[in-house]
């Protein structure tokens, strides 16, 4: 018998590690060890208690209120009404054209819009800009559907602005280079925190229009920042893409739930593909998210952000008593809740082989505290 392998495609795809030692550390949980969770992007608190609730009445509800059938592809009417209406409460200078019902598609988690983005936006070959340090499955999605890309440094400030972007453009058009095809950037920043201003964001857009640069703007952690004002790629660009989730603010990341908005010119494409891919986002989620709004709810999140909030300043104040790092090496922290930080090449044994892989390695197996390793989301800086 012949031997049947695995596709080249699931072969060349890195794991994401963020995964890989959270399965450890459940692990080591079911052998009665105490881990303390420092390692995935999720809030350490539950659904909010309407959402919750308002799950448990539709299973328990009616037969026509359990059913708990198919939605249309794009998701309940009423839900995104309620998406529609939380840009126009939220953001300024947002047209409401933009944020029509039939422009809003409800997903499968965030993870379920870069799916259907990428493969309405760009075809086998394509180049797509990506910052240095990011969200990997970026880069390891985008590789598997067969897209090149193109690596930006991010800046000082831990950001990809307009300039950073601009100079990658030159430097493409001067070496013949693939053209830039698209653009996917997350503000607040997974993993860095940084955050663009509203002037960066406005001045990225109009480079993206003037150059025929596809952006697909991340805004999954709007809701948590400290002090600066968040904007949305909306504001400012007729064909951008914007993906959110229910999973961070909301904190509801188990229930597999997200949102995008998209150009007129993307609807049908992504109809298809929604329908074909997903059908529709699990309805038990879409039916509790709509109480995600509620002024109960949103006092109960807003209780979550002033607790993150707390632990960002006693992190960052407890790093800069630590005199091996240097304070240039920690990223801001403006949004989300990571803290992302460089130990210094200085502070590495590399003959040792102790990077920060097996730095989080050890600190799981021996401490029991989950870190993420950053090399699963630095490229290169």
């Amino acid at each position: 018998m012949s031997q049947i392998n695995a596709s080249l495609r699931s072969s060349t795809v890195q794991s994401f590690k963020v995964m890989d030692v959270l399965q450890r550390a459940n692990q080591l949980e079911a052998q009665g060890r105490t881990i303390y969770h420092c390692e995935v992007g999720q809030p350490e608190s539950g659904a909010p208690k309407n959402v919750s609730q308002a799950a448990v009445g539709a299973l328990n509800g009616s037969p026509s209120e359990s059913r708990l059938g198919y939605t249309d592809a794009f998701g309940l009417v009423p839900l995104r009404e309620k998406i529609a209406r939380h840009y126009q409460k939220k953001y300024e200078q947002v047209p409401k054209e933009r944020i029509g019902v039939e422009r809003i598609v409800v997903t499968t988690g965030s993870s379920g819009g870069f799916l259907l983005a990428f493969t309405a936006c760009f075809d086998v070959g394509d180049t797509i800009a990506i910052a240095s340090s990011g969200y990997p499955c970026y880069r390891n999605i985008l590789q598997a559907l067969g897209c090149q890309l193109a690596n930006i440094p991010i800046n000082k400030e831990f950001k990809l602005t307009a300039a950073e972007l601009r100079k990658e453009i030159n430097q493409r058009k001067e070496q013949g280079s693939t053209k830039l095809k698209g653009l996917i950037l997350s503000s607040p920043s997974n993993p860095t925190g940084a955050m663009l201003s509203v002037d960066e964001l406005k001045e990225l857009c109009e480079l993206c229009h003037e150059e025929g640069i596809r952006f697909l703007s991340d805004e999954i952690y709007h809701g948590i920042s400290y002090g600066k004002q968040e904007a949305t790629a909306l504001s400012f660009s007729t064909s951008a893409v914007v993906i959110n989730s229910f999973s961070k603010y909301y904190s509801m990341s188990g229930w597999r739930l997200g949102w995008m908005v998209v150009p007129s010119d993307l609807v049908d494409s992504i109809n298809v593909l929604q329908q074909n891919m997903f059908i529709n986002a699990p309805t038990i989620s879409q039916t509790a998210a709509m109480k995600c709004w509620d002024e109960g709810t949103i006092q109960e999140l807003e209780g979550h952000v002033t607790k993150y909030r707390a632990s960002r300043e006693f992190i960052l104040k407890e790093l800069a008593t630590i005199d091996e790092i240097d304070s240039k090496n920690v990223a801001p922290a403006d949004g989300g809740f990571y803290v992302y930080i460089d130990l210094g090449e200085e502070n590495v044994d590399r003959k040792s082989g102790l990077g920060s892989t097996e730095m989080c390695r050890l600190l799981l197996e021996e401490e029991g505290v989950a870190f993420t390793p950053g090399v699963s989301v630095a490229y290169f800086i």
